[in-house]
């Protein structure tokens, strides 16, 4: 028995798991993607007593800070800015900031993002030390910044990946990772795998294909591309009707890998194929469009895949965190195995034996999931013809938010529970009367019906739910954009409601602890950090960066 306690311990070590500093030196806090912090300081004892540390409020504005961009040529340098305690100075017409990125540790300095910004602030203090501006069109959102050794890599919505000076915040270099022009746009985290940095691309409109690369840290020259879309000859191929329909595929992988250096692999999740809502011209699976797909990291060689929506006609993408988990689990003679946990857009939850792809568990995480028909002989879900979109409309669950999105689950190894929030809703599917018309749309009835919305704690094995909290149903979340959830060995569960409150609960039992009303939804996934002998608790909402500690 003390020997499998030993292998557990070491399996995960080679995870990732926080490092003694207790930091977040990446955008999953470390490679697993379980965002759990080995930090007990708070504890279910003494959450009570966090009080506020500090405050930043994000300021876009171009007035002090570090220009770079298409269309200004070179860097510039100019004075920093200060967005410390208090909103500060709005001028410079800057775009209002709601921050969605992981936030990075790294010498007492953290490092986050908007659509062509990077600020880095004094995790002490929340004063800024440099603030930089990318030169170029927005997007939906940016997901954080890549750290490898003293440089800092942003992707842009136009495409771009630069590179920084952790210290200055001056540009080192810039290139496109997209063709000029392409419907593509970046909003994705670069991470840092051994000599690599992976960069992938969104975009699931108009013709255009998905890729995950690498990238050499110190040139950003390019080192493997691995398309989505397989072309003529390669393996894959067969599931698109034609060259043109897979080229024009889409899929682009935005979520941010995870890593495991055991069997040196990284996991990719990928976007939905286009057309997004009419798959009539593009008949078939589809891959790997709407999977999970374990690449190597040296060279972009494909190990294996899994389908979680083979032919998804619902904006159904597969780009939520795969996480990486070595447990015991029970259908193995009681050894610790290999796993990757998914809680997916669809519906799904899929526990899948990581090393080959194999599934294990395929099972609902909300009963009104009804885009399928089943899972075939290789436990793959099977496409419900009657869930399609039509002209008339066709009403199918979830709607194309998903019943999960891309923000961060958790999975706690002291209880052994898999947590994540979801919402249930139903949108109304259209085709054009026009058959010749390829595209395929949502009505005006985006969301049909109340929000039915919970957080729910699963046994890993199963996906049964071991503890549910259900918000008020007027009060549901508006889409699958929830918080994220930050789970600590101090037995500590943090997330936020759809009421704008940050939340701490019993990871075993889901009873309330604490909460701090921010006076605006959760935007980011809550994370942990240890500086001068004091465990913080930092959290984003809006364009604000908040951060708690014990008193």
């Amino acid at each position: 028995m003390k020997r499998v306690a030993l292998l557990i311990a070491a399996l995960s070590l080679t995870l990732g798991a926080q490092q003694a500093a207790y930091g977040w030196p990446t955008y999953h806090g470390d490679n697993s993607g379980r965002h759990y912090s080995a930090d007990t300081q708070i504890s279910t004892a003494n959450v009570h007593n966090l009080s506020l540390a500090w405050v930043a409020h994000a300021n876009a504005s171009a007035r002090g800070a570090i220009i770079g961009g298409v269309s200004d040529g070179p860097a510039r340098a100019a004075s920093p800015i200060q967005i410390g305690p208090g909103r500060g100075g709005r001028g410079g017409g800057a775009a209002p900031v709601t921050i969605k990125s992981a936030v990075l540790l790294d010498d007492g300095v953290l490092y986050f993002s908007s659509p062509n910004n990077v600020f880095a602030v004094d995790a002490r203090t929340g004063k800024t030390v440099w603030h930089y501006l990318w030169q170029g069109r927005s997007a939906i959102g940016n997901r954080g910044v890549g750290l490898y050794k003293d440089w800092l890599y942003l992707e842009t919505p136009d495409n771009h990946i630069v590179s920084l000076d952790r210290l200055t915040g001056k540009q080192r270099w810039s290139h496109p990772i997209a063709p000029e022009g392409a419907a593509n746009f970046s909003t994705s985290a670069p991470v840092a795998i051994g000599d690599h940095i992976i960069v992938g691309v969104g975009g699931d409109a108009g013709t255009n294909a998905g890729w995950v690369e690498a990238i050499d840290p110190a040139t950003g020259a390019l080192q493997w591309k691995w398309n989505v879309e397989p072309g003529p000859g390669e393996p894959g191929f067969d599931t698109w009707p034609n060259a043109r329909a897979a080229a024009n595929g889409a899929g682009g992988p935005w979520q941010p890998v995870t890593y495991d250096p055991a069997l040196n692999l990284i996991y990719v999740t990928t976007g939905n194929p286009t057309p997004t809502y009419n798959g009539l011209g593009r008949k078939g699976a589809n891959l790997y469009t709407c999977s999970v797909v374990a690449l190597n990291p040296d060279t972009g060689k494909m190990a294996w895949y899994y389908q979680v929506s083979p032919h998804d006609t619902h904006d159904w993408d597969a780009t939520e965190t795969p996480v990486l988990i070595d447990a015991n689990y029970p259908s193995y003679q009681g050894q610790p195995r290999k796993l990757l946990a998914l809680a997916e857009r669809n519906g799904y939850y899929f526990l899948l034996d990581r090393t080959n792809g194999h599934p294990l568990t395929v099972t609902k995480l909300v009963p009104t999931a009804d885009g399928y028909a089943g899972l075939d002989a290789h436990q793959v879900l099977i496409p419900d013809p009657k869930h399609e979109g039509s002209v008339g409309g066709t009403i199918a669950s979830p709607d194309s938010d998903g019943v999960t999105n891309y923000p961060a689950p958790s999975y706690d190894p002291q209880t052994g529970l898999f947590y994540v929030n979801v919402t249930s809703s139903y949108s109304l599917y259209y085709l054009s009367p026009d058959p010749a018309d390829a595209t395929g749309f949502r009505g005006s009835e985006y969301h049909l019906g109340l929000f039915d919305s919970a957080l729910l704690a699963l046994h890993l094995d199963t996906g049964a739910v071991a503890w549910r909290h259900d918000y008020p149903q007027e009060a549901g979340f508006a889409s699958s954009t929830h918080p994220g959830i930050l789970t600590t060995a101090g037995g500590v569960m943090f997330t936020g409601d759809p009421s704008g409150n940050f939340i701490a609960r019993d990871a075993r039992t889901g009873r309330d602890l604490w909460h701090a009303n921010l006076g605006s939804g959760i935007t980011n996934n809550p994370e942990t950090y240890r500086l001068d002998g004091h465990q913080y608790i930092l959290v984003a909402a809006g364009d604000g960066l908040y951060t708690f500690r014990l008193q």
